[in-house]
């Protein structure tokens, strides 16, 4: 079971990752994206199948699609620890559903960043594995092998 997600709780990491708060009224939430000539979002309060409560955040402005992807990679960040859905019947295509994630989520989020990371990694270890021979061999020591 998942824990209660609060609005302003929501609202405070968008507006710290540097998106606008528009703080539209629900109707005008669910009337569009369009008709704004600032890029920002809006969010409110939700139930979700489970009677859970979640926030739905919006992007809105002439940029909205390019303002719901920093909206959801914001908040699917580690710091910050949420799932974003998107595609959730009821709710518009410049609207997501937000709620903390849960530990197999973040699990999940953290081996799938790994297994990304793990050719830069072992790149960079040979790296300075041959920069640390070339030291040694400047320095007049060379391997025995």
């Amino acid at each position: 079971m998942t824990r209660a997600t609060r609005s302003h709780t929501i609202r405070g990491h968008l507006v710290a990752g540097g998106l606008v708060d528009l703080e539209l009224t629900e109707a005008r939430q669910k009337a569009g994206p369009d008709g704004h000539d600032v890029d920002g979002f809006s969010t409110r309060q939700h139930r979700d199948e489970d009677n859970t409560l979640v926030v739905v955040a919006g992007a809105y402005g002439p940029n909205w699609l390019r303002t719901l992807a920093e909206i959801s990679g914001r908040l699917e960040s580690p710091h910050v620890k949420c799932t974003v859905r998107g595609q959730v019947p009821g709710l518009g295509d410049h609207e997501v559903l937000v709620r903390w994630a849960t530990s197999a989520e973040l699990q999940e989020r953290k081996r799938i960043a790994e297994k990304r990371q793990a050719p830069l990694k072992q790149q960079l270890r040979r790296q300075q594995a041959e920069e640390q021979r070339q030291e040694l061999e400047a320095a007049g020591q060379s391997g025995l092998f």
